[in-house]
């Protein structure tokens, strides 16, 4: 019997490095540098300069760790007082509390609004089918500060799908500033699609799903709250189709399925395939290109692969192809990139 060739090794997720400067924009603002930190989660002084970088997603749930934990705030600065440690538990305790999903982000609405008083959450409607929760600011400082909304977007959104066991698709997430220049970036943080310049901040999901029960108790509260950045912060990797396609693609490098014969795999039809990706604001090519930059990137960082078999490896036709893409991916063309590792 031949044995079964085994999968590569999956790449750590990335995300570009504005979203680390972006945790520090709060106490940035209040004049305290916090590049120390940046260091002590592995990202490099080098990184910050670099146009295109990129660094582990688990690199960004430590460095939010080491902030909360250095400077004893959970909001990182970003709100006219600090929201000290403990007062997220607060909340989701008050979640766990409620029969459904609609009765908890009213508890945890009402325990934020007596934590905070430049902003609140509040339940919201879209028509019949949508229900939302969007960020009611009652201070022009803190609504002027973008990553503070990325934050409060990214944070609850996740704590309302754990409540519920996991899952809470998103249908749109709207977002009340201009378009940021790193946006492509926003991807895995937020998946499913975008408005800006809205009328205020809010994710979006069906409005039947007010009524799923809350079904985490003491104990799933206390291992929530024991790795809350990992459970906030990080994208899941094996969420939904997605997930599955993006397992898919992984086991068969280098390949690189398409479309069809990756629906195959999956026993759908493409069509199926691409509606449920749709429905999770996502797209094949989006995900095959994703997990393509991501092995570039790693593959760069670890090893002296040469270029063009890098190409064939990632499955671009030449370099030249390939040079494009990371380029288009990074900012950066890939030896360039190479060289500033």
């Amino acid at each position: 019997m031949t044995a079964r060739k085994p999968a590569p090794p999956a790449p750590a997720l990335t995300v570009g490095i504005e979203f680390a400067l972006n945790l520090l924009s709060g106490l940035r603002r209040r004049g305290i540098d916090g590049s120390e930190l940046l260091r002590e989660a592995g990202i490099p002084d080098e990184a910050l300069h670099q146009p295109g970088a990129r660094i582990a997603t688990i690199q960004l749930a430590q460095l939010l760790r080491a902030l909360i934990e250095r400077h004893d705030d959970e909001v990182l600065g970003m709100l006219s007082r600090p929201s000290k440690r403990g007062s997220f538990a607060l909340q989701v305790r008050a979640g766990i509390a409620a029969p459904t999903l609609e009765q908890a982000i009213r508890h945890i609405a009402h325990v934020f609004r007596l934590l905070h008083d430049d902003l609140s959450l509040v339940l919201v409607r879209e028509g019949q089918d949508l229900a939302g929760v969007a960020l009611d600011f009652h201070r022009a400082e803190a609504a002027s500060h973008p990553h503070l909304h990325e934050l409060v977007l990214r944070v609850y959104w996740r704590l309302f799908a754990w409540l519920v066991g996991g899952q809470l698709p998103v249908v749109r997430f709207d977002f009340a500033y201009a378009r940021p220049s790193y946006s492509e970036g926003y991807g895995p943080i937020f998946p499913a699609p975008w408005r800006f310049e809205a009328a205020r901040s809010a994710m979006w999901f069906q409005a039947g799903r007010l009524q799923l029960p809350v079904c985490r108790d003491e104990q799933a509260l206390r291992a929530f709250m024991a790795d809350v950045p990992v459970q906030v912060i990080l994208p899941r990797r094996d969420a939904g189709t997605s997930g599955r396609v993006r397992s898919h693609l992984q086991r068969t490098q280098p390949l690189w399925p398409d479309l069809v014969r990756t629906a195959q795999a999956l026993h759908m039809s493409p069509s199926t395939l691409q509606r449920r990706l749709a429905a999770e604001g996502s797209s094949f090519q989006a995900l095959k290109d994703q997990l393509r930059r991501e092995v570039a990137i790693y593959r760069l960082h670890t090893s002296d692969t040469p270029l063009a078999k890098l190409a064939i490896e990632l499955g671009f036709s030449d370099t030249a192809a390939f040079q494009r893409a990371f380029k288009h991916w990074t900012g950066l063309p890939p030896g360039a990139y190479r060289q500033g590792r």
